[in-house]
């Protein structure tokens, strides 16, 4: 047992490390030498961990997709009204970004680099999955415009990692207020 805890204890320390690398410096300026000094452990043993960098960004992004799925979809019921249902997950993914910053810097950074490999991408699209029935339950309902989920994902979600962004460089303050009218302005631009 204490063997087992000490090797997730090596594994977590090393995704941790890559975390705040890939954060700080971008994927191309973590290697993994770098990855293996912050977390304390030999160069070596990543690879007993992880088949190579590739392999440890793709985990690091699949636990932190279901990290993120996890939050987003907390007290979520598939049979309240859909406005409600999407209210409540919009609020859950905005605190999400707000509250766990790195995790979701890092989700924005793989939505935007080509660091993630396709298979990885198409796992954590998975996560995302009772959003996307909500939202086709929306558009069968005419609830919701009959437009590509990567439209409504556009309009709704990602504008929240932009106002983050601005959050954190102290160029907009998210208040309750300002969070109130993003989720107004999100569900106008989707609704029929």
């Amino acid at each position: 047992m204490a063997i087992r805890q000490k090797c997730d204890k090596k594994r977590k320390a090393l995704l941790n490390a890559t975390l705040n690398l890939v954060n700080n410096n971008g994927f191309h300026d973590a290697p993994m030498s770098k990855i293996a000094k912050i977390a304390e452990v030999s160069p070596a043993t990543i690879y007993i961990y992880f088949e190579n960098k590739q392999d440890l960004i793709n985990q690091l992004y699949l636990e932190i997709k279901a990290s993120f799925s996890e939050h987003a979809f907390k007290n979520y019921d598939e049979n309240e009204a859909i406005k409600d249902s999407f209210q409540l997950i919009w609020y859950n993914i905005a605190h999400y970004k707000l509250n766990e910053v790195e995790e979701a810097s890092f989700l924005s950074q793989c939505d935007n680099t080509p660091m993630i490999d396709d298979e990885s991408r198409q796992q954590g699209l998975k996560h995302l999955q009772p959003l996307l029935d909500l939202w086709e339950r929306g558009q069968q309902k005419g609830v919701i415009k009959l437009i590509s989920p990567y439209l409504l994902y556009a309009y709704t979600i990602y504008p929240l990692a932009f106002l983050t962004s601005m959050q954190q460089k102290d160029s907009f303050q998210l208040t309750e207020k300002n969070l109130n009218e993003a989720f107004q302005a999100a569900w106008d631009s989707i609704k029929i």
